[in-house]
């Protein structure tokens, strides 16, 4: 049962939204009435003053500390009502309001944030009322139940929005046909509330990706065991060595690493719990807490709950019906997965880019295969690693590969150019021919995009072994490479009645003599670019780094002081 006393925030809360005592003092006299036919005309009135003036406040209410999201949708609503109350009749609650504001107070299993939906006020309304049992005052004061019907509907609408759509901005990568919601819509899913109940309802707004099911089939043994205390934040980078280890040791006496944070550990005992740390969540061990480190450490349960209700809205930003069959790189996870008919056949270890040249969000469709292929370097390369190379040392080109052509596809020798002149761009192409050194190794998967970014095989397959794989100029270096390319090759020749026109078994001729080749998939295969930070796998949580800061970004606009 709800105690003010026990919480002190809902007390001030609660004097915000000028909750009166249960015996009615300080209470306006026209909103206790005599009888529950009359309560019902005062709840009328309540609720028409209240929705005025709340579309003339940009949301807020009269003497509340409550602000509705969709004043003017709530006045159109009660007006289609007569200005009735929709969640309670004769001083008691519909079914569908306990149903709502149960729903609300485990919000969290769907990623939702209970105080969002006005748990707090609902919840003390809630017990007003119940602790008036004789109903000689608060029961028939329309200021509670008119106040409880705006909460409500408010939250429901707010709830069908989030569950639907998220709370995320929409962008380039969102591929949902319905990124708004009109007021008939969800005025028509209030009203299915009497047919099907909360559950039923959210149930038909919520995603039907796999992921997004994994990841909350996975949310209630997280929360079970969560702590949502602030624990101690470690700055990075901090100068002050000695005041940087007490503050790291603090943290992983709050993990339960170490015994005691009172005496200072030595070097040799703090780079051992570090260890302990970087074991349990997967990331390179080597006993300093760097920055990624440093990352995970401050990732604590709150910060947690943030991410996976972060990644189960980028769920909301997939097509309503996803296709039969698709590609998926997580660029924080660093793995792919191809999924046929909601079943993955394949999943790989995959390296993605770097920080500062990070693989970027895209949706697209693979076209075409090359075996053996050249790489033509971006001009950002180019730019940044190829011209300061040469302008060091012009031998550069040969240690590495690459031929320079001019304009015309001549070679031309790069000893004889004059590399001092040339701050960003040059006036030739850079090429590495195909072969075993050649940085896409021996595979390489097209799809279109404005970013010159591919899938494709490496020259350096010992870098899949890296716990941390973000290595990459952003390009997608794919592991299993052949197994993506057999499948795509197979299926390709089965949609085509067996006479596609890639053919297995001439591909791995190709491959053999190492022949450079285009091999054209008439049934292009779409490819999701993504980043989450967290995913569902086999009921348990998995958390990655947010190496790109892309969350953290997220969590400080949209779910701050959560």
């Amino acid at each position: 049962m709800y105690s003010a006393n026990k919480y002190p925030l809902i007390r001030l809360l609660l004097a915000g939204i000028i909750l009166f005592s249960c015996k009615g003092k300080g209470q306006p006299p026209d909103t206790v009435a005599a009888d529950p036919a009359e309560l019902q005309q005062k709840i009328s009135s309540f609720l028409r003053f209240q929705l005025d003036q709340a579309v003339a406040n940009s949301g807020r209410l009269p003497d509340s500390a409550g602000v509705l999201a969709f004043p003017e949708l709530l006045r159109d609503f009660y007006k289609m009502r007569a200005d009735t109350a929709f969640w309670s009749r004769d001083m008691k609650w519909e079914n569908r309001a306990d149903s709502l504001w149960q729903f609300i107070r485990e919000a969290k299993l769907f990623g939702l944030y209970p105080e969002d939906y006005f748990y707090t006020p609902l919840t003390q309304i809630r017990d007003t009322i119940l602790a008036d049992s004789t109903g000689k005052s608060d029961r028939r004061d329309a200021r509670w139940w008119g106040l409880a019907d705006l909460y409500s509907t408010d939250a429901i609408f707010r709830l069908i929005k989030d569950v639907k759509l998220g709370r995320l901005p929409f962008d380039s990568v969102t591929l949902r046909k319905d990124t708004l919601l009109t007021d008939s819509f969800l005025i028509s899913q209030v009203n299915l509330l009497e047919k099907q109940g909360i559950r039923a309802l959210i149930k038909n707004l919520e995603p039907g990706i796999a992921g997004y099911r994994q990841l909350k089939e996975a949310l209630p043994s997280f929360l079970a065991r969560a702590r949502f205390a602030v624990y101690t934040k470690l700055p990075f980078p901090m100068k002050d060595t000695r005041q940087f280890n007490r503050l790291l040791q603090k943290r992983l006496f709050e993990e339960g690493l170490v015994s005691q944070d009172s005496i200072a550990l030595d070097s040799a005992n703090l780079a051992a719990a570090v260890k302990k740390f970087q074991q349990i969540n997967n990331i390179t061990v080597d006993g300093k807490a760097g920055e990624g480190t440093v990352r995970m450490l401050n990732l604590d349960d709150r910060e947690r709950f943030a991410r996976i209700a972060i990644s189960l809205d980028k769920y909301k930003q997939f097509p309503v019906k996803m296709p039969d069959r698709y590609i998926l790189v997580n660029t924080s996870g660093n793995y792919m997965e191809l999924t046929d008919s909601g079943v993955v056949k394949i999943r790989s270890r995959v390296i993605t880019g770097k920080p500062k040249t990070r693989t970027p969000l895209l949706n697209s469709a693979i076209y075409a295969l090359i075996t053996y292929p050249q790489w033509v370097p971006p001009a950002s390369i180019i730019e940044k690693e190829i011209l300061p190379a040469v302008k060091r040392n012009p031998g550069y080109l040969a240690k590495k590969g690459f031929s320079l052509l001019d304009k015309d596809g001549n070679e031309v020798d790069p000893y004889t150019v004059d590399w001092s002149k040339y701050k960003k761009s040059i006036p030739y192409r850079v090429v590495q021919g195909s072969g075993d050194a050649n940085a896409l190794g021996i595979m390489k998967f097209v799809f279109e995009n404005k970013f010159a970014v591919y899938l494709h095989d490496t020259n350096q397959r010992y870098l899949f072994a890296n716990a941390m794989r973000s290595l990459s100029h952003g390009c997608v270096r794919v592991q299993e490479w052949d197994k993506l390319a057999w499948d795509l090759l197979k299926s390709d020749s089965v949609l085509n009645g067996g006479k596609g026109v890639a053919r297995t078994d001439s591909v791995k001729y190709w491959l053999k003599h190492k022949q450079k080749r285009t091999i054209s998939l008439r049934n292009r295969v779409p490819v999701f670019l993504r980043y989450f930070t967290c995913e569902g796998q086999k009921g348990n949580l998995v958390f990655y780094d947010d190496v790109y800061g892309d969350d953290r970004f997220l969590r400080e606009r949209y779910f701050r002081n959560k």
